[in-house]
């Protein structure tokens, strides 16, 4: 059995992005806990992004009982993508076991695709009455990076509901008018979701010059 679950696991490493695309499918279409540590290995390492997101579909069918503790360990790696295809993964697995992994220094990390994914699964996984305490940290980040890093922090407090509002409302009256601008974004992408960040944030930073 050992023989064939190497056999099955070599086209992960294959040189072709096809072939291991096709691989992670076969091994989420067929399950076998043995198979389970490759892939979580290979997210760490894998270029191609249609290729992580396959591995995360084959994770995902797995039982959490195996994935999450492998994954919780990966979120402490020293690879940035290893951080970020882990968290991105506990995220779509949504098991609230993994929620003591999302720590504070997770959600402020230094590279903005881990942070991204950290605030993505911090909003899946947050424990019921927690939310508040969550979207504090959240906030903490505003103002933080370019538009594609804004736009993932906004839609992570958005998604939080009603109970983010007391800490974005702080953060409009922040003295950075990067930090402003980026909460009257994200209040007015609240109250109108489909007006869009684009227009958002430019009518934000309109606001903030204006003294308003």
């Amino acid at each position: 059995m050992d023989t064939d679950r190497a056999r099955a696991l070599q086209g992960l490493e294959n040189d072709s992005s096809s072939v291991r695309l096709r691989t992670a499918l076969a091994l989420g279409t067929t399950p076998d806990p043995g198979f389970v540590g490759k892939l979580v290995e290979r997210c760490a390492v894998e270029p191609e992004f249609s290729v992580r997101e396959m591995l995360t579909w084959a994770l995902t069918r797995y039982a959490a009982s195996v994935t999450v503790p492998l994954l919780v360990d990966e979120v402490r790696s020293e690879r940035a993508q290893a951080r970020s295809q882990a968290l991105h993964t506990l995220s779509k697995i949504g098991d609230r076991r993994a929620w003591p992994a999302i720590t504070p220094a997770l959600l402020s990390d230094p590279d903005d695709e881990v942070a991204r994914s950290g605030w993505r699964a911090a909003v899946v996984l947050v424990p019921e009455g927690q939310e508040g305490a969550l979207a504090v940290r959240l906030a903490a980040q505003l103002g933080r990076g370019e538009r594609e890093t804004q736009v993932s922090l906004s839609r992570a407090l958005v998604a939080l509901g009603e109970v983010m509002l007391p800490a974005l409302g702080e953060a409009t009256t922040d003295l950075d008018p990067r930090v402003r601008a980026h909460a009257i974004a994200t209040e007015r992408l609240w109250r109108d979701p489909d007006a869009g960040f684009g227009f958002a944030i430019e009518e934000a930073k309109r606001a903030v010059a204006l003294g308003g």
